[in-house]
């Protein structure tokens, strides 16, 4: 079996006290096989790029590199975060145009190519994550790299058109063309980067996922949709009905119910239009009024820059504008909180939850939702209300699915979740917990990992 090497932006090196789900995932593969994850430290020194640092444990070494603030400014902050993160969520309208930053990003990328190349075998398998690398693998090419290299788009692939509006476009994209295999969350996605190759790359699409680039290198792309930990969510949102934060936030209800929302502090997940679909319910729904309590936890993300402290101080202002137009002495409607909690906290929360909300206005997949569902007690399952454009709504068909910005269509929505009988919930949530228990991240990792060694 072949040595895995993953790169990625961030590495979960051992002892780091928040490993997300997709770390759970990785981490087994790398101990499957041994191997070496590759990453920036998370440091901005001073004139220190380039500089590594190794730690062993068990089969894997974890190798991380600093990188100096002015790189960090421009490959992190600026053209990763302000440049293809809107570009790659549909959002032309906030994407930055600067042409310093896509400079520093693509020369972080030959720094990661340079420093990783020597340590990379022959018979390696290198897996890259995500939209801060989208280069790595065509710089890796050019030091004469030849094991199999695939990549996986963590976030959603826009459309052809959205996508040649960025200057220098070609450049970047057709990068990817070194690659044995790009995977993508959804087939729309796959579909979008085909059309993308024939309409503006050069390249043709043959059928079944194969591409073939200009100079005639063949390579594929396909659908690999990330799980999550299935069976240890579950336990775990069982176990925290125990936890005094679940139990003093059941305590508060006074035998209402919760609707939850968790979400980043981000302009993608559509909190400002779930908010106000939120207010539409309360006037729509005036039989169901002060039978339900919203939670939204939103812990602030990226809070220098400037269109997320736009979001925050909007979002306050329509939680206060709700709150004064409908609570009552004894009910507040709207809980806005920008505090973070464990994991394991925010399982028991959602399983103390009647009505999962989980409405981005774009989202690669969105685990939250599937999450929620993990979390749910058998015998009283919440209803899971999920945007038609999140990755996951391909997959939860069982969800109350919505448009976003359709205030009327989320209100609804909403009200139907909080009045579903027992049996049409259980029914539900025993399709979807049984296609997240056969798909999970382990499911996800092997099958792309199979795929690229085919």
């Amino acid at each position: 079996m072949s040595r895995l090497v993953v790169v990625s932006n961030r590495v979960a090196i051992p002892g780091d006290t928040r490993p997300g789900g997709l770390a759970v995932g990785l981490l087994a593969a790398l101990k499957e096989r041994g191997g070496l994850w590759f990453g920036w430290s998370g440091k901005a020194t001073r004139d220190a790029s380039g500089t590594l640092h190794e730690q062993v444990e068990g089969d894997i070494r974890y190798v991380t590199m600093d990188l100096d603030k002015h790189d960090v400014d421009g490959y992190y902050n600026g053209f990763a975060n302000r440049t293809l993160w809107p570009l790659l969520h549909f959002r032309l309208d906030l994407v930055d145009y600067d042409r310093g930053t896509r400079e520093t990003y693509h020369r972080v990328n030959e720094l990661f190519a340079s420093k990783l190349a020597p340590l990379l075998r022959e018979d390696d398998i290198v897996w890259i994550h995500d939209y801060h690398l989208i280069p790595l693998a065509a710089m890796l090419r050019e030091r004469g790299i030849g094991c199999r290299i695939g990549f996986f788009l963590h976030v959603p692939m826009p459309s052809a058109d959205l996508l040649q509006a960025m200057p220098d476009h070609l450049r970047l994209f057709s990068s990817l063309y070194a690659c044995d295999l790009v995977g993508f969350q959804t087939q729309r996605d796959a579909d979008r980067f085909q059309t993308y190759l024939r309409l503006f790359g050069g390249g043709r699409v043959l059928g079944d996922g194969q591409l073939e680039a200009p100079d005639g290198r063949r390579f594929r792309a396909a659908a690999f949709p990330i799980g999550i930990d299935t069976e240890r969510i579950a336990q775990q949102a069982k176990a925290a009905v125990g936890k005094t934060a679940v139990k003093d936030l059941r305590g508060s209800l006074r035998d209402r119910q919760l609707a939850i929302g968790v979400d980043r502090l981000d302009y993608s997940k559509g909190l400002p239009e779930r908010f106000l679909g939120f207010e539409r319910y309360l006037e729509r729904h005036p039989d169901q009024h002060g039978s339900l309590t919203y939670l939204q936890i939103a812990p602030v993300s990226r809070g220098d820059v400037t269109e997320y402290r736009q979001l925050r101080s909007q979002l306050e202002q329509i939680a206060g504008h709700i709150n004064g137009g409908h609570a009552g002495p004894d009910w507040t409607p709207l809980r806005y909180v920008n505090q973070n909690f464990t994991h394991a906290t925010l399982t028991g929360f959602y399983r103390s939850a009647a009505v999962g909300l989980v409405t981005p206005l774009r989202d690669g997949m969105n685990l939250v939702a599937k999450e929620y569902v993990a979390s749910q007690d058998p015998d009283n399952p919440g209803v899971l209300v999920l945007s038609l454009l999140a990755g996951a709504a391909d997959e939860l068909k069982q969800a109350l699915l919505v448009n976003p910005h359709d205030l009327d269509g989320v209100a609804d929505a909403i009200a139907t979740a909080a009045t579903m009988p027992l049996k049409r919930r259980q029914e539900r949530w025993n399709a979807m917990m049984e296609h997240l228990r056969r798909h999970d991240i382990n499911h996800w990792r092997q099958s792309f990992l199979q795929e690229l060694e085919a």
